[in-house]
């Protein structure tokens, strides 16, 4: 299983991109926490805090594809380093300046959050640079999933970390100018020096005017919306079952599982159609949800949680290869982009509507809403297989040799400059 892994991590410059994409990425996996422990140290409401958290997630949701348009339209370094001052710059403001006015926090927020820059997409944009084949591109895939979930474990327990030595207002300050560092040391890489996006057709529509980019957005917002409802029911759980640590436990299953299923599925080579291969991944996904509902002891919950949180990077890994096939000319970071826009808004829906669901019913139907939200994701997959394989999208990523010089053995896997 590690030699797979091994292949990529001794390829010149991947553990400079995958580490620097990261610790760039820290201050958005934390922002939640960060902003709430720092809010309630300045005596604010828990309303209050909420409602700042949930401004910098609507602005980060419209800011990815914009700022993953201009990454294809300018290159990286020009967009990426701005995007991530800027936005420390604002996030440190906040810290600064704190919540006596609530209008100007409200308008640090949201800025913070609209600049945070799309270095998710920007990686992907550069794996088949840096990488071999199509074998090593998933392979890169599953990893980059896997280890978003280390990050967004890690990343709280961090900041945590940093309130009980320092401050909240330290804490605030000193992830976003974490995060600085992160994106500089991506930008000052060769690779994405070089990257070029592939010319482009003019198109207000941009990414989204491809038939099979949509497909796969509407098939994972209801994974995301899936993962913001087990947030919400687990806490319903957590309250009856021991509190907080047990919902801590809850939700470590859920990242346990993902980076086991996430780590097993990128150490084998793949072949077939990944259409197929997401259907299956996808369907799995949701019936490992299903046992959610009989919520049984803490111990059997956490266990429960861990099988549920399995294929949750495989569909992730198996996702971007199909982005990369469907994504327009020259506009792979913003079609990258507006899948973390997706998952984003998808996990806020589902965050809001679990909660009238659990004090309608409970734990037990907070628990149902994931199962069926992961069967509406199969259902879209389903309905609409004929346009993620759909020849004519595919013969359109072919004809371009920038798009496969590496021959990957995969027909018409997408790779070159475009990842």
């Amino acid at each position: 299983m590690a030699v797979g892994y091994l292949e990529i991590l001794r390829a010149r410059h991947a553990v400079r991109l995958l580490a620097g994409t990261l610790v760039g990425r820290l201050p958005c996996a934390v922002a939640a926490i960060a902003v709430v422990l720092f809010v309630r140290s300045q005596g604010g409401t828990y309303s209050f805090a909420g409602a700042l958290a949930a401004v910098y997630g609507v602005a980060n949701a419209v800011g990815q594809p914009l700022l993953g348009r201009l990454v294809d339209l300018r290159g990286q370094p020009r967009v990426l380093l701005p995007a991530a001052l800027v936005s420390a710059l604002a996030m440190t403001a906040f810290a600064l300046t704190g919540t006596g006015s609530p209008a100007l926090a409200y308008a640090c927020v949201a800025l913070s959050g609209l600049f945070t820059p799309p270095l998710e997409g920007g990686l992907r944009a550069l794996w088949s640079s840096v990488l071999k084949g199509e074998g090593q591109v998933q392979t890169a895939y599953a990893m980059d999933a896997v280890a978003q979930e280390v990050m967004f474990t890690v990343g709280p327990l961090l900041v945590t970390l940093c309130v009980s030595l320092w401050s909240a207002q330290v804490a605030l300050v000193l992830v976003n100018v974490v995060g600085v560092l992160g994106a500089l040391s991506v930008v000052l890489s060769p690779p994405s020096r070089a990257w070029r996006s592939a010319p482009r057709e003019a198109h207000w529509l941009g990414a989204l005017r491809s038939p099979g980019l949509l497909v796969l957005l509407g098939a994972f917002l209801a994974v995301g919306m899936a993962l913001g409802s087990i947030a919400v029911a687990a806490v319903a759980y957590a309250d009856g079952h021991g509190g907080d640590a047990v919902y801590g436990w809850l939700m470590a299953g859920i990242g346990f599982g993902a980076l086991v299923g996430g780590t097993a599925y990128g150490a084998r080579r793949w072949s077939g159609p990944p259409e197929r291969r997401l259907r299956l991944l996808v369907a799995l996904l949701a019936v490992c949800y299903l046992p959610l509902t009989l919520t049984p002891g803490p111990v059997a919950m956490t266990a429960l949680t861990a099988v549920a949180g399995v294929f949750l990077a495989p569909c992730l890994a198996c996702a971007f290869v199909l982005v990369d096939r469907h994504a327009p000319r020259g506009t792979v970071t913003e079609a990258f982009s507006w899948i973390v826009t997706t998952f984003t808004v998808g996990s806020s829906v589902g965050t809001g509507l679990a909660g009238p669901v659990v004090e309608w019913g409970g734990a037990v139907w907070g628990f149902a809403v994931p199962g069926v939200a992961g069967g509406v994701s199969l259902l879209v997959l389903l309905v609409t297989g004929r346009v993620l394989a759909a020849p004519g999208a595919r013969r359109v990523v072919a004809a371009s040799s920038e798009n496969d010089p590496n021959r990957a053995a995969e027909p018409r896997f997408s790779s070159g400059d475009r990842a």
